[in-house]
């Protein structure tokens, strides 16, 4: 029981594990990486993998292995967007099985109000939502549950993985290692991650506003 727990809690903190991982197993590490980029983005039942501190961390660590940062980013890109969309086919088979007249929680009325609402911020909500913890998880699977066209979803979830993944692990790479930001770990990726968001959130809430008045 204590293993079990003991392993539960390296997963959940991988970050603080990466480098002795990476000691152990060397470029096998990478295939771990992969797996939980996956599973967080693309399992809607785990949204508490570590993901943005994981990538800042994976680049942080790397920066002083003989690792190549520039194998891992296109590996986590595909495992990010594999993710996304496995996610989006879930919902979008669920979506029409649970939303029915005699469902008490899923009522149809909610379908349609999710529909409406990837209808106007689809794509800008799933470039947002990459970054925010909790709603990269589950943002796919509705966008899939609201059946919002594939060709359109594709688009921006290969762009939203690679803004995502090559943002946060170059940023490691190159300033993970300087001692202010390895003090400081926390508000380094929270400051990446607000000023990825805010032109995209600011762009929503003006289109929110116009649409009330």
């Amino acid at each position: 029981m204590d293993t079990l727990l003991h392993l539960v809690h390296i997963i959940l903190h991988l970050n603080l594990y990466l480098g002795e991982l990476i000691d152990q197993y060397g470029a096998w590490t990478f295939a771990i990486l992969f797996l939980i980029i996956f599973c967080e983005t693309g399992l809607v039942v785990t949204p508490f993998l570590p993901g943005d501190s994981l990538l800042f961390a994976a680049g942080a660590i790397i920066a002083s292995t003989h690792l190549s940062v520039n194998f891992l980013v296109p590996l986590l890109i595909v495992a990010a967007f594999l993710g996304d969309n496995s996610n989006y086919w879930i919902g979008r088979w669920v979506g029409p099985r649970v939303f029915t007249e005699h469902s008490k929680l899923f009522k149809p009325k909610y379908w349609q109000s999710t529909k409406n609402f990837y209808q106007t911020y689809g794509g800008k909500a799933i470039i947002m939502a990459r970054f925010l913890p909790l709603f990269r998880t589950f943002v796919p699977f509705f966008a899939g549950v609201s059946q919002m066209s594939y060709p359109k979803y594709l688009a921006y979830s290969i762009c939203s993985a690679v803004i995502w993944v090559s943002l946060l692990t170059y940023a490691g790479y190159l300033f993970g290692n300087i001692a202010v930001v390895k003090d400081n770990f926390g508000i380094a990726i929270m400051g990446i991650i607000l000023i990825s968001v805010l032109p995209a959130g600011f762009e929503m809430l003006r289109k929110l506003y116009f649409v009330k008045k």
